[in-house]
């Protein structure tokens, strides 16, 4: 099978739905499959790559940062991925496209498969369903709404990554939709010997903008400075300098380590390091680096938002805090750093339950259904 994906990010561009796209489109490949991906050029990156099998088309952008994609990028996407995508359909003739993301990969692919007629499978991520991601996505949607029921109408399967995610979409696209959560290669993803440190080490790894909440990270710890801890906070963004005046505020610099944007597989390495997946986010999909860290065995305190209590079974792999109840954070943090053997055996749950979200069978999943949009293409 030829299956062309769509997606306005992908590593090192974007966030947690390029890796997801990533880690997809890989899989197909070891399934005997053939994958073309469009996705925005960047700065140095190759116009076309080779990613283990995935032929990458790098597409002409305006896009100014690696972690965030402004208005005039995510149009841009649309009409340069529609141009690239439908002289690639024609050449290659693939039997199905997979766009992620409704806003604004479906665009293009709605409008390629209108005109030749491929069918399209399209995977909502959170951001692209109104409400998902008011905070970042909320302005967007008053105007370009109207134009998007179609994409999801005309798909002949939408893919939600989350209960949470499809229930939202439901509210404005009653459309069928299929859950099959983000996944992980729990081979590639292999912890070894789970050994809580000393001191522990709590991580938070993501854009630091208002929609992760970062801040809370730091006013959380800093309500637990009785203990002994270290803390990891990857990524960057507009939220930086606040980040920074709020531990020194606090007299925490000794104990705060940012080792910025950093590679997938770096990220991965700071997990090995660590103990406990902190997030506080106020809007998730099904956060990737939330699988990763369960993966790599780490204790989770996190937020209740969209797809997170997915992840945490409480009181066994960590603490699922409800939204608003800032105290609470700490609370759950206390319990994990002030009891050894709590924080041990909590890793060792995470690992477990991450067999839920094995890559193999998510990838499976995602050929049966590509294979039923391909088949139907051919009747």
């Amino acid at each position: 099978m030829r299956i062309l994906v769509l997606c306005h990010e992908y590593p090192p561009l974007g966030g947690g739905g390029g890796r997801v796209a990533q880690d997809l489109s890989r899989g197909f490949v070891q399934q005997g499959h053939q994958v073309k991906l469009i996705t925005p050029w960047f700065k140095d990156l190759p116009g076309t790559e080779n990613d283990q099998g995935v032929e990458i088309i790098r597409i002409k952008s305006s896009r100014s940062q690696l972690f965030r994609a402004d208005l005039k990028a995510m149009l841009g996407f649309v009409w340069a991925s529609f141009w690239k995508g439908l002289q690639t359909a024609r050449q290659w003739k693939p039997d199905v496209i997979h766009i992620h993301f409704a806003v604004p990969g479906g665009a293009a692919g709605y409008a390629i498969s209108l005109l030749i007629g491929i069918p399209y499978v399209l995977t909502a991520h959170l951001g692209d369903v109104p409400g998902g991601v008011p905070e970042k996505t909320g302005k967007w949607f008053r105007w370009i709404f109207p134009f998007t029921p179609v994409i999801w109408k005309k798909a002949h399967q939408v893919v939600a990554v989350s209960e949470f995610t499809r229930s939202l979409a439901l509210k404005k696209y009653p459309v069928p939709i299929r859950v099959i959560p983000n996944g992980v290669d729990l081979d590639a993803l292999d912890p070894g010997i789970i050994k809580a440190n000393t001191p522990p080490v709590v991580v938070f790894a993501g854009r630091f903008v208002p929609q992760k909440n970062p801040l809370q990270i730091i006013r959380s710890l800093a309500e637990v400075n009785d203990l002994r801890w270290k803390a990891v906070l990857i990524g960057d963004g507009a939220m930086r300098p606040e980040i920074e005046s709020e531990i020194d505020a606090h007299g925490l610099a000794s104990r705060f380590t940012l080792p910025g944007w950093l590679k997938p597989e770096e990220v991965i390495e700071w997990f090995r390091k660590s103990d406990i997946l902190f997030m506080p986010s106020l809007s998730e999909g099904l956060p990737v680096v939330g699988v990763q860290a369960l993966a790599m065995g780490l204790a989770m305190v996190l937020s209740d938002a969209g797809g997170n209590p997915e992840l945490v079974v409480p009181g066994r792999n960590g603490y699922l805090i409800p939204q608003g109840k800032n105290t609470d954070y700490a609370s759950g943090l206390r319990s994990l750093l002030s009891k050894p053997q709590a924080l041990q055996d909590a890793r060792l749950f995470s690992r477990q339950h991450a067999k839920n979200f094995d890559l193999n069978a998510v990838v499976k999943s995602y050929l049966d259904v590509l294979q039923q949009a391909g088949a139907g293409r051919e009747k």
